[in-house]
């Protein structure tokens, strides 16, 4: 069994562990890229606003994760509290890391951190509902649609 860092949560094949500003080069490299923020807002980001949002600046009224494969990091995801049992999670993957399992895999560890660990009773995710790759990988992780949130998909898990 390999070890978890500090504040990571390990799934199968990923591991996530806290942004922190140490990862700013990294993470303003890659929310600067139009095929990485493509699901993401769609408009790429500069290195302060990255700096701001997704370093960990903002915990902990949002808390910021790198996910890593091995020691390759592949991509990112926060989780927000929405109210003292529930919240939302978002994340974002390398194109070269999607369509292998690694997005399932690391939603289902952070859902089962936030309901093992935080207590949280209710899950939610809303990607955009006209990005199929999105709603099946999510699907594939455990959630189930609840119905359209104007250009949104509103998905609860079910574990």
């Amino acid at each position: 069994m390999r070890e978890t860092p500090q504040g990571g949560i390990a799934g199968e094949t990923t591991l996530l562990v806290p942004a922190s500003d140490e990862h700013l080069p990294l993470l303003a490299r890659w929310f600067a890229d139009p095929e990485f923020v493509r699901g993401w807002g769609g408009r790429p980001l500069t290195r302060e606003e990255v700096a701001a949002k997704y370093t960990g600046r903002r915990r902990p009224a949002v808390e910021s994760l790198l996910v890593l494969r091995g020691a390759d990091p592949v991509g990112y995801a926060q989780y927000v509290p929405a109210g003292p049992r529930e919240g939302g999670i978002d994340m974002v993957l390398l194109p070269r890391a999607q369509g292998r399992g690694l997005g399932p895999d690391a939603a289902r560890a952070l859902v089962r951190h936030l309901h093992t660990v935080l207590g949280w009773e209710r899950v939610t995710v809303d990607p955009e509902a006209c990005d199929h790759r999105a709603v099946r990988a999510w699907t594939k992780a455990g959630f189930r649609p609840v119905g359209p949130q104007g250009s949104q998909l509103l998905m609860e898990s079910l574990e």
